[in-house]
C-alpha cells in the first residue's frame, strides 16, 4: 500500500475563503495533503491518518488565498525611480532607450528582485509581460523562468513582442523592435518550449504583443490566430491612456476596444492591463465577451493615467484581477499594497460604497485566478484545489485593535506573512523567503542596474 501524501495541518487562524460564498471561519482548520486542501472548515482539525504531519499553529493570523498578481515587468526593476513626472508616453520615450541595453544577467537579476518583493509579500502566482528583446541579448524569457524556479512561484510569462517603431509611425526607437516573422516565430518557439498546460502547472506561456503604439495590425490579428492555434491566452495593455485613445483613432479611424475587436482580441481568453479610458459600450463589449482586466491602481496614479471603472467592470460581470505593473511606474513593487490602493482610488472617484474591503480582497486572489485561466485550481481556498495559500501576521501593533482580519488586511499597515505556500510547498517562512537570500538578490540587482546605466550612458 502506497504511504499517504505528506500532510500539513494549520489550525488557530481566521480563515477567508474567498470562495464564491464568501465563507469565512473565525478561527478554524486547513488541512492539505500533498499539494492540494483535503479540507477545512471551523474549529480544529480532524484527527490525521497515520504518516508524516506537519502541525502550524496560526494563532493570531489570517489565512487566505495566494495573491495572484495579473500584470508585471520584471525587467524594469533595475530602472526605478527614473522619469518622476512623466506621463505614460513621455515615460516610455524617456526610458526605451535604456531598456534596449538590457541583457540576460541584467534581466535575471530584475526577476529576482520582482518576485522576491512580490513573493515576500504573499503572493503565489505571478505574470510578467516582457516584450523588449534587444538583438544578442540572450535568452530573456528563460532568465525569468529560472527565477521564478528559483523561488518557488506559480508563473504565467507571456512572450511580448514589438514591431512598430518609430519611423513607422510607433513609439518605441527602431532598434528596440522585431520583425514580425521573428516575434511570431520565437513567440511559438517558447510556447513549445515551456508551456504546461497541465492542473497543477507551474509554468504556462501566453502570447503578449505590447500594445497598440508599438504593434503593427498584421502582428496583432497573427498573435491571436497563432494564441488559439497552440491553446494559450492572450495578453496586451489596453486603454491606458487617453494619449492611446487618439492615437487610435487617429492611426485605425476607431477607440481602442473596437479595434481590439478587429483584430480578433476580445474573448474569454484574453486579459488587458489597465483598461483606464472604456466607456459603456466599451465595459459592454469586454462583458459580453468575457475579456479580462488587469487593473493596477498604483501605476495608473503614478503616471497620471487615471482610474479604471472597476466598479462599473465587476457589476458588468467583467473578470478583473489586480496588477503591479513594472517597478519604474511602481517603485514598491508589491501586490499587497494594491488591495488598499484599488480600494482607497475606487471610493474618491465612487463614493464610499465604491469598493469594499472582501471586493479588495477578491480582486487579489480569485479575479486574478479568473483572469489567468486558473479558477479551478487557484484563487480561493476550497477542498481539491491547490493549495497555494497565506498566513498573514494581525496579532502585532498595525492590527491590534482591528477586529475584522479582513479589514485589518485590506485598510491596515501591510501585514507582515509567516507563512506562504505554493501547492503545498512554503516558499515564505517566518517572514523570509525559503528559495532564495534577499540580501543578495538586492546586491545582484544593484550591479546589473549600475552596469545597464553605464552601458546606455555610453559607457
Amino acid at each position: 500500500m502506497a504511504a499517504p501524501p505528506p500532510r500539513t495541518v494549520i489550525e488557530n487562524c481566521a480563515i477567508a475563503t474567498v470562495d464564491a460564498a464568501g465563507t469565512e471561519h473565525a478561527s478554524g482548520h486547513i488541512v492539505i495533503a500533498g499539494s492540494r486542501i483535503e479540507s477545512l472548515g471551523p474549529g480544529p482539525a480532524p484527527a490525521q491518518p497515520p504518516g508524516d504531519v506537519r502541525r502550524i499553529d496560526g494563532s493570531g493570523h489570517l489565512a487566505t488565498p495566494g495573491l495572484v498578481n495579473t500584470h508585471h515587468h520584471f525587467y524594469q526593476w533595475l530602472t526605478r525611480g527614473l522619469a518622476q513626472d512623466h506621463n505614460l508616453f513621455d515615460w516610455l520615450v524617456a526610458l526605451y532607450p535604456v531598456w534596449a541595453r538590457i541583457d540576460e544577467p541584467m534581466v535575471h537579476a530584475a526577476a529576482r528582485g520582482s518576485l522576491a518583493m512580490m513573493v515576500r509579500g504573499g503572493v503565489t502566482t505571478a505574470m510578467d509581460h516582457h516584450y523588449v528583446f534587444p538583438r544578442g541579448s540572450g535568452d530573456l524569457l528563460g532568465a525569468e523562468i529560472r527565477a521564478a524556479r528559483e523561488l518557488g512561484v506559480r508563473f504565467h510569462p507571456t512572450r511580448g513582442s514589438m514591431d512598430l517603431g518609430a519611423s513607422d509611425g510607433g513609439l518605441p526607437p527602431d532598434f528596440a523592435v522585431e520583425s514580425t516573422e521573428a516575434a511570431l516565430a520565437a513567440t511559438e518557439e517558447a510556447i513549445d518550449t515551456h508551456h504546461d498546460p497541465s492542473p497543477d502547472s507551474m509554468l504556462r506561456i501566453g502570447v503578449a504583443p505590447c500594445s497598440p503604439f508599438s504593434v503593427t495590425t498584421d502582428l496583432m490579428r497573427e498573435a491571436a490566430v497563432l494564441a488559439r492555434r497552440k491553446g494559450v491566452r492572450l495578453h496586451t495593455h489596453g486603454s491606458e491612456t487617453v494619449e492611446e485613445e487618439r492615437f487610435c483613432k487617429e492611426r485605425f479611424g476607431m477607440g481602442p476596444t473596437d479595434y481590439f475587436e478587429s483584430t480578433g482580441w476580445l474573448g474569454d481568453d484574453v486579459w488587458m492591463a489597465h483598461c483606464v479610458h472604456m466607456n459603456d459600450s466599451d465595459i459592454d463589449a469586454f462583458a459580453r465577451t468575457g475579456t479580462g482586466v488587469a487593473h493596477c491602481p498604483s501605476s495608473n496614479a503614478r503616471l497620471g493615467a487615471g482610474t479604471a471603472r472597476v466598479p462599473a467592470m465587476l457589476r458588468a460581470g467583467v473578470p478583473v484581477g489586480l496588477g503591479v505593473d513594472g517597478t519604474a511606474s511602481n517603485e514598491s513593487g508589491e501586490l499587497h499594497t494594491e488591495l488598499r490602493n484599488a480600494l482607497l482610488i475606487h471610493r474618491l472617484s465612487g463614493g464610499e460604497k465604491a469598493l469594499d474591503v472582501r471586493r479588495a480582497l477578491r480582486l487579489g486572489t480569485y479575479g486574478g485566478a479568473q483572469v489567468l485561466g486558473r479558477a479551478t485550481d487557484i484563487g480561493s481556498l476550497e477542498p481539491g484545489k491547490l493549495a497555494d495559500l497565506v498566513l498573514w501576521k494581525l496579532d502585532g501593533l498595525g492590527h491590534s485593535t482591528i477586529a475584522d482580519p479582513v479589514a485589518a488586511l485590506v485598510l491596515g499597515a501591510p501585514a507582515p506573512v509567516t507563512l506562504s505556500l505554493v501547492g503545498g510547498r512554503p516558499v515564505v517562512e517566518e517572514g523570509r523567503l525559503t528559495g532564495a537570500d534577499e540580501e543578495a538578490i538586492a546586491r545582484e540587482a544593484r550591479t546589473e542596474a549600475r552596469r545597464l546605466a553605464r552601458i546606455a550612458d555610453g559607457g
